[in-house]
């Protein structure tokens, strides 16, 4: 009787040791299938966020490359059809039947052929600028946004202002040209687009980051507003603003201020001044 009950024990002993077993190997299992299920959802999720943002980084680059390439239209347009009729011209005035001409004539032609010339040097050097400002070239980003915003608000139309809290050490001359052009583009999409009463641009640093900041109180956009744009087929602007903000390794934000009454544009770089 007593082998039989010891033998009875040790049965159920050894089937509570199997059904545990048993438990622990099913939940073992289940932990691992779920930690794969887990990880392969993370994968697929990392892959679709790869994706987007290749396919994100492809309309960026288009944009960048279209932006070029009207660039370049609107520069051999100028030129061919402005710079080329004007030079044109001016050699019909100098051509070789003047050595022929009487001296009044002769004087006449050299005079108006000059004039035409001016002017031809006049439109060069405009497009000159339109791709370098001189002042920006001169003196400086914190110069060329200042002047470009007390123009603005010399027109009368709304009040406009800059100012530079900390610009002591500038940034380097690529990074400041890229900057300007961001300024300039959001500035024109608010002109043009916003109906603003106020601009201002303010400019600090903290740490190791530099931040160019536009207020205004017109009818402005918010981040997603931003974001949705930039993956859309319209909003050029906003993309080429985007694509130079890839360049500068820095982020712009679109807000509306808590109070409501005003919007605003953070331009976010890292500080890297020139040598």
């Amino acid at each position: 009787m007593f082998f039989l009950q010891a033998n009875n024990n040790a049965t159920g002993v050894n089937t509570a040791m199997f059904l545990g077993t048993l438990g622990m190997l099913t939940l073992a299992i289940a932990i691992v299938g779920f930690v794969i299920f887990h990880q392969r959802k993370v994968i697929r999720y990392n892959n679709q966020l790869k994706k987007l943002e290749e396919e994100k980084q492809q309309i960026l680059l288009n944009a960048s490359i279209r932006f070029q390439e009207e660039e370049r239209n609107r520069i051999a347009a100028d030129l061919h059809d402005d710079a080329g009729p004007l030079l044109a011209t001016a050699r019909l005035y100098l051509n070789e039947n003047l050595v022929n001409q009487e001296k009044a004539q002769q004087l006449q032609s050299i005079f108006s052929a000059k004039q035409i010339l001016d002017d031809a040097i006049l439109l060069i050097r405009n497009i000159s600028h339109s791709l370098m400002p001189p002042t920006l070239k001169n003196f400086g980003l914190e110069s060329a946004a200042t002047d470009l915003f007390q123009k603005i608000g010399a027109s009368g139309s709304l009040n406009a202002s800059a100012r530079f809290h900390d610009y002591r050490i500038r940034l380097k001359v690529e990074q400041e040209l890229l900057v300007f052009r961001i300024i300039q583009e959001l500035v024109n999409n608010i002109l043009k687009h916003s109906n603003p009463g106020f601009i201002h641009l303010t400019q600090n640093i903290s740490t190791n980051k530099m931040y160019f900041r536009i207020h205004h109180d017109g009818i402005g956009i918010v981040q997603a507003d931003f974001e949705k744009l930039n993956h859309s087929s319209v909003g050029l602007g906003l993309k080429n603003i985007a694509s130079r903000i890839k360049v500068l390794n820095g982020r712009i934000f679109f807000e509306i201020d808590p109070s409501k009454t005003y919007y605003k544009v953070t331009i976010e770089i890292p500080r890297e001044p020139a040598i």
